[in-house]
């Protein structure tokens, strides 16, 4: 066991707890303002405990809450005795210092309370340490969800008043004017897209569905280097799929136009070494940060996440080789957690993130006239298509050499909460893992 013999007093405030329950009594009213910051198990003292659980109690039965009401709802549940009970009671009522600043000693009760459970959860991943139980990085994985629950916890949403977002919309609008791209989010780099998707919003959850060798990755990392590129942001990269050397290599083709093959060989000109020197050195300037770790968690990932400065944009490669926090048996319900907490983590870093995803492998089993992907061939989970606010799917018509399509693919956007769908014609370079904007036309109706 962790030695926490030393820590005398765990940290609370007896002025505080009672200061919350006192300006509730005087005036039962304050715990509209309260109800949503604490909530009983915030209290340190169980007294404290029990007397807030009835006021709660009361609350959500839109009764009044006084000194005689209290004291008849903890008599009737067996919370308090009435001879014990009163005195105590009344004296709470009595010395509330003032009960305008309610909300500043429930936000001590609460802050108190944070305090111990980080306390609480040291010790559990101390002892987690000490006995050595199970595979080091689970252990470090366990310790990092401990600490992040906690800290998740702290944070409360509010009401926002329209005349706020009105003001925050109007701002948005006046960047538009300003933009003659006309993007509202984060560009991907690609004219075409940004234009129906109007960009990337904060907090958005983006997929990229194809089938094994149609270019998603290579998609993936050409977003992530003109996002990169233009705002001068970090982006972070998680690779589950290659490693960090392979992810690079790629990139480099991309921004050399020098074929993958000669630099996997070192086959270069003089030429071509002088290319890749400017191109390495303009790239190595890019804030670009790459995890190739292997099974990585949400969990992990949001660990990894908050400790980068100034995040814009992050990469997910790809979905479906991702670990769930909750190990099931069902492969299902474990991508479907995945997506469901990606885009929690998309929403709570307030930035958008991409996920490539593995399709099923109904597009091939259709006929040569219906290979093109559809939501319903997002492979292992259907929660994927709710917890998303862009769909896109790669498609290459390259079934056969004489394709007419074979260096042109095809981009469908199947679903874009913030605007319209159809599709998009981009140039594809595969020696080079390149894509590219070319002359096209597109709708609303995916023709």
């Amino acid at each position: 066991m962790a030695d926490f013999d030393s820590i005398k007093q765990m940290p609370y405030s007896l002025e505080a707890e009672q200061a919350v329950l006192g300006g509730i009594l005087v005036d039962s009213e304050k715990m509209n303002e309260i109800a949503e910051l604490i909530k009983s198990e915030d209290f340190y003292l169980d007294q404290h405990k029990a007397i807030y659980t009835a006021m709660q109690e009361m609350f959500m039965q839109s009764r009044r809450i006084d000194f005689v009401t209290l004291l008849d709802t903890l008599e009737r549940k067996g919370m308090y005795s009435k001879k014990d009970g009163a005195q105590y009671i009344k004296m709470l009522a009595d010395t509330v210092p003032s009960i305008a600043n309610i909300r500043e000693y429930a936000n001590i009760v609460r802050d108190n309370s944070l305090l111990r459970a980080l306390i609480n959860g040291a010790k559990e991943i101390a002892d987690s340490a000490f006995s050595a139980q199970g595979n080091v990085s689970e252990i470090v994985d366990s310790a990092e969800q401990k600490i992040f629950s906690i800290a998740q916890n702290k944070y409360h949403g509010d009401f926002t008043h329209i005349r706020d977002v009105i003001v925050e919309n109007y701002n948005l609008m006046q960047k538009m004017i300003d933009d003659p791209e006309g993007s509202t989010g984060t560009k991907t780099g690609f004219e075409a897209i940004d234009r129906m998707l109007i960009g990337m919003g904060s907090g958005d959850l983006v997929l990229v569905g194809a089938r094994p060798g149609v270019g998603k990755t290579s998609f993936a990392l050409n977003i992530a280097e003109n996002v990169a590129r233009k705002t001068k942001k970090a982006v972070a990269i998680f690779s589950l799929e290659m490693s960090k050397s392979q992810l690079v290599s790629r990139m480099l083709s991309s921004a050399t136009m020098i074929d993958n093959y000669k630099l996997r060989t070192g086959n270069l000109t003089t030429e071509d070494w002088a290319t890749l020197a400017k191109a390495a050195s303009s790239l190595s300037k890019c804030d670009i940060l790459i995890d190739d770790s292997a099974g990585i968690t949400v969990t992990g990932m949001k660990a990894k996440l908050r400790r980068v400065k100034n995040l814009g944009f992050v990469v997910i490669d790809y979905l479906q080789l991702m670990q769930s926090d909750r190990r099931t048996e069902n492969r299902v319900q474990e991508v479907s957690d995945i997506s469901r907490h990606l885009k929690l983590l998309a929403k709570d870093l307030g930035v958008p993130v991409l996920t490539c995803a593995q399709l099923s492998r109904a597009p091939e089993t259709r006929g040569a006239g219906g290979k093109k992907p559809m939501l319903s061939d997002l492979r292992d989970s259907g929660a994927i298509e709710q917890d998303a606010d862009i769909i896109m799917f790669l498609y290459r018509d390259y079934y056969g050499d004489d394709a007419e399509k074979q260096n042109i693919a095809e981009l469908i956007i199947s679903k874009n909460r913030h605007g319209a769908t159809g599709k998009i014609d981009l140039g594809w370079y595969g020696q080079f893992f390149k894509f590219i904007s070319i002359e096209q036309k597109y709708d609303d109706t995916g023709n």
